[in-house]
C-alpha cells in the first residue's frame, strides 16, 4: 500500500511524496471551500493570468457550486499543492515518516465529511432540499423541464425515498466518528456519494466538483485500511490486528476525545435539526398553505372591458393562476408564458396587492370574491390595464401523479 493507517517507522520515497501532495491538496480544498472569498483577488489573478479568463464572474455562484470561481479555486489549489509538494520534498527529504501528520489529516477530513453528510442527510430526512412538486410544476410540460428540474421533481415526489437516501447519509456520517468504524463509514460515504455525484453529473446539477471531492476523500480514508478489507472479503485470507498510530495512549486523553466528540456531535445536531424542521415548515411540504391556495383556470378574461376568447396565440390572456406559496402567485398565459407576481392577500378587506417581483409595490389594487372553494373572481388594475377575471378551481389532487399512490399489487406495469 502507498499509504496506510498502520504505524510504520520508515516510509518509501514515493509514499512520502504522495502524502505531501494529498495533504496539501485536501487542506487547501477544505480551506478554499470556507475561505476562498477572502482570497478572491489573488485567485482571480491566477484565473486571468494563467487560465486566461477575460470575462466578469461572481464569486458566489448564486447557489451553483460549479461556477467559474469554483474552477479557479480548484486549479489554484492543484497548482499550489504541486509547488508546495516540490518545496516540501526538497526541504524535508530526510524525514523517515509522517505518521502523526497523516493521523491529523484524517481527523480534519473526517470532520469535513461528517459535517456535510449530516447536513445533507438531515435536509433530505426533513425533506427541505426536495419539496413535493409545486403546482406550477404540475402544469409544466415534461419537455420544458431542465435536467436538474427533472431530478428535483423526481426526488421531491417521494417522502420515503428522501428519508431512505438521507438516512444513509446520516448513518455514514455517524460511522465516521469512532475510529473503529471510520473505515466502514468511509466505504459507506463513498457508495452513497458516488450515487449523488453520478446524479449531479448525469442531470447537470451544479454540485459536481463538491460531490466528487467528497467521494475522493471517503475513498482516501478507506484506502488506508483497505488491505484488510480485501483480504477478508475478496481473497479469503486471514488478517491481523493493525498497530495504528496513536497521538497519546493515556486513558485520560481517550476520555477527553470521547466526550469532545459527543459535545461536538450534539452541537452540530442542535444546529442542523431545528433548521431542518424550520425549513420544511416554511418552504417544504409541511408549510401552511396560503389563502386561495390552488390552481385556478380562467373561465372569463375581460381586459379594458373587452372579453378575450381563449386563443392559444394570445400572449396577454391568463390561462391559469397558481397560488402555491404565501404572498406569491404565478400566472401562466395562453402562450405558456410564465409570469411571477407578488400576491399579498388581505382577507379582511377582500383585497389583493398584485405586482411583479421586480416592480414597485401596488397596494390593494385588486378586489376579489371567493363565495366558495370552486370559484374566484378578481377585478382590478395592473400595468395600466383594467382586468376582470373569473376562475374555476382545478382539482389538482386528481392529477395522476397525486392520485395514483402506492400499490403492492400491479397486474401489469402502470407506466404512463
Amino acid at each position: 500500500m502507498i499509504l496506510t493507517r498502520e504505524h510504520r517507522e520508515n516510509w518509501s520515497g514515493f509514499s512520502k511524496v504522495f502524502f505531501r501532495f494529498v495533504f496539501c491538496y485536501f487542506i487547501l480544498y477544505i480551506f478554499f471551500s470556507f475561505s476562498g472569498s477572502l482570497l478572491q483577488t489573488p485567485l482571480k489573478w491566477i484565473g486571468s493570468t494563467i487560465l486566461g479568463i477575460d470575462y466578469e464572474y461572481d464569486i458566489s455562484g448564486y447557489g451553483s457550486g460549479d461556477h467559474t470561481f469554483s474552477y479557479v479555486k480548484l486549479f489554484s489549489g492543484l497548482l499550489i499543492s504541486l509547488i508546495f509538494t516540490l518545496i516540501w520534498s526538497i526541504l524535508d527529504r530526510k524525514r523517515p515518516a509522517y505518521n502523526a501528520l497523516l493521523y491529523w489529516l484524517l481527523v480534519i477530513i473526517r470532520l469535513y465529511l461528517i459535517y456535510f453528510m449530516l447536513v445533507y442527510g438531515f435536509i433530505k430526512v426533513f425533506k427541505s432540499q426536495f419539496p413535493y412538486p409545486s403546482l406550477s410544476r404540475m402544469l409544466q410540460p415534461l419537455g420544458e423541464f431542465s435536467p436538474m428540474g427533472l431530478a428535483w421533481t423526481y426526488m421531491g415526489y417521494s417522502n420515503g425515498f428522501n428519508i431512505f437516501t438521507g438516512g444513509l447519509e446520516v448513518i455514514a456520517g455517524l460511522l465516521l466518528i469512532p475510529k473503529r468504524t471510520q473505515t466502514l463509514g468511509a466505504l459507506m460515504v463513498a457508495g452513497v456519494m458516488t450515487h449523488v455525484a453520478a446524479m449531479n453529473l448525469m442531470f447537470d446539477i451544479p454540485v459536481k466538483l463538491f460531490s466528487v471531492h467528497l467521494v475522493f476523500m471517503a475513498l482516501f480514508i478507506f484506502s488506508l485500511d483497505s488491505k484488510r478489507f480485501f483480504n477478508v472479503f475478496l481473497f479469503n485470507k486471514p488478517t491481523d490486528t493493525n498497530n495504528y498510530f496513536r497521538p497519546n495512549k493515556e486513558p485520560l486523553y481517550n476520555k477527553i476525545t470521547f466526550w469532545m466528540k459527543i459535545v461536538l456531535l450534539a452541537l452540530v445536531l442542535l444546529m442542523i435539526i431545528p433548521r431542518g424542521i424550520s425549513s420544511t415548515k416554511r418552504w417544504g411540504d409541511k408549510r401552511t398553505k396560503p389563502h386561495l391556495y390552488g390552481i385556478w383556470e380562467t373561465a372569463y378574461f375581460i381586459k379594458n372591458n373587452d372579453t378575450l376568447p381563449p386563443l392559444v396565440t394570445d400572449f396577454d390572456r391568463w390561462r391559469y393562476l397558481i397560488i402555491d406559496y404565501k404572498d406569491r402567485a404565478t400566472v401562466k398565459t395562453m402562450t405558456d408564458d410564465i409570469r411571477a407576481y407578488n400576491f399579498i392577500i388581505d382577507s379582511t378587506k377582500q383585497k389583493i396587492s398584485v405586482f411583479k417581483r421586480d416592480s414597485d409595490t401596488l397596494n390593494n389594487n385588486f378586489n376579489y370574491k371567493y363565495p366558495n372553494k370552486h370559484f374566484l373572481e378578481l377585478e382590478g388594475i395592473i400595468e395600466d390595464d383594467t382586468l376582470h377575471i373569473i376562475f374555476n378551481k382545478v382539482d389538482h389532487e386528481q392529477f395522476l401523479l397525486n392520485s395514483r399512490g402506492f400499490n403492492w399489487i400491479n397486474e401489469r406495469p402502470f407506466n404512463r
